[in-house]
């Protein structure tokens, strides 16, 4: 991403205040607020939430406020963190390849595993009828929200620490498997994975008339005439269609339609590498993907703050067992999983940690990662039906923003030294 600071600084603002509106507004006047955020723009129309008749077949699909923000526009915040994922696998100095890549994959495994046991041995503790209610949400405390993660990062550690390097490296390979974990135990409908041909063939047929196509025709022509002609006239624009027809085929599949442009980032042209999530020097790398990520930045800062207007507007009357259940999930099981599959990693295995880090700081990277709050509230959404459960869930989605004051103290306590430059 280009100019970080501004970019995340941003973000977390603009996501911050429209969940504060939200919040406010939900615990003022609720029936209003609900009112607006499941406003009707189109009663039938060929997006939106379905509608089943008696025979389980969708009759018409409404468009709502809420889905065309959930559903549609995050679809952008998405294809950005699988931009920096794709990047980060497939580049030959990609962040998430080597010996580098070790021990954050193994404390991203604990990260996962720590709050799904936590969270999971809590609510069997409660008893089976809790359990039955809100084990369906055991993926929410996994979540870990990289912006908001990266700017308490650097509070604690300063900038120049290795462990917030770490903690990125951490929180790519966490946005990596939370994609997964949507697309195949969160699916929005009835599945119809024939659907996803049409996403598969969007991709595919961009890939080769638009990228490959060209380049093939060039071979020999130092000039690159195809190439450049297609970049310069046609720019974006056949992804962009490849992408409408990508997100349909998710739509219609039964997967949650917000994955639907993820089949295409990896067959947009990109450089032959990437100086590394949050670095001010990707502003200069003019290849098409991340021209497209450069104009997605004021976009998707925009939606984020109309999907934490849409999301967070919850009573606080709704705090419950689900609440307290995804807290202990991300600010007990996130610090311990990842310590002790960091420690497993960095010691019985000898992978190591990286130069000026040490096995403590790992415990305080695990409390900054803690800090769930956008992707664990979207998970929250499509965990649950809408109701006392998803309302209490995300508020505890909401309460995670309380582990950035944790992993300052963690910070004090375990005499972190910070390095600024």
């Amino acid at each position: 991403m280009y100019r970080v600071w501004n970019f995340v600084t941003n973000y977390s603002l603009l996501l911050i205040f429209g969940a504060l509106i939200a919040l406010v507004w939900a615990n003022i006047d609720a029936t209003s607020y609900h009112h607006f955020v499941e406003f009707e723009l189109v009663h039938d129309f060929i997006i939106g939430h379905p509608h089943y008749d008696a025979a389980g077949v969708v009759e018409y699909r409404s468009l709502t406020l809420h889905y065309l923000v959930n559903d549609v526009l995050m679809a952008f915040f998405f294809a950005i963190a699988a931009k920096e994922v794709w990047e980060a696998v497939i580049l030959k100095n990609g962040s998430l390849r080597g010996r580098k890549a070790a021990t954050p994959l193994f404390a991203t495994a604990g990260g996962m595993f720590g709050p799904i046991a936590v969270y999971l041995g809590m609510a069997a503790f409660l008893g089976s009828d809790v359990y039955d209610a809100v084990a369906n949400g055991w993926a929410i405390p996994t979540a870990t929200d990289i912006a908001f993660s990266y700017l308490v990062g650097r509070i604690v550690f300063g900038a120049g620490h290795p462990a917030v390097r770490f903690l990125l490296l951490l929180a790519i390979a966490d946005d990596a498997a939370g994609l997964i974990i949507l697309a195949i135990f969160y699916p929005s409908g009835q599945l119809a994975p024939e659907w996803l041909l049409l996403s598969l063939g969007a991709a595919v047929g961009a890939y080769v008339i638009f990228n490959w196509g060209p380049r093939m025709m060039d071979r020999g022509d130092q000039l690159r005439r195809r190439s450049t002609w297609v970049r310069e006239k046609l720019t974006f624009w056949p992804y962009l269609v490849a992408a409408c027809l990508s997100w349909y085929g998710f739509q219609e599949s039964g997967l949650h339609p917000a994955l639907g442009l993820l089949p295409i980032v990896p067959v947009i042209p990109h450089a032959d590498r990437a100086f590394g999530i949050f670095s001010e020097a990707e502003q200069y790398l003019t290849d098409l993907l991340n021209q497209c990520e450069h104009m997605l930045k004021h976009p998707v800062e925009i939606i984020l703050f109309f999907f934490g207007l849409m999301n967070a507007g919850v009573e606080f009357s709704a705090i419950s067992e689900p609440t307290w259940l995804v807290l202990a999930g991300l600010i007990i099981g996130k610090p311990f999983g990842i310590l002790l599959f960091g420690w497993f990693a960095a010691g019985p295995m000898k992978l190591g940690l990286p130069q000026g880090m040490r096995t403590i700081d790992l415990f305080v990277i695990g409390c900054v990662a803690a800090i769930g709050f956008t992707v664990s509230l979207f998970i929250a959404t499509v965990a649950f039906d809408a109701g006392p459960v998803q309302d209490a869930a995300k508020m505890g989605a909401l309460l995670s923003f309380f582990a950035a004051i944790i992993s300052i103290v963690a910070g004090i306590v375990t005499k972190v030294e910070k390095i600024e430059n």
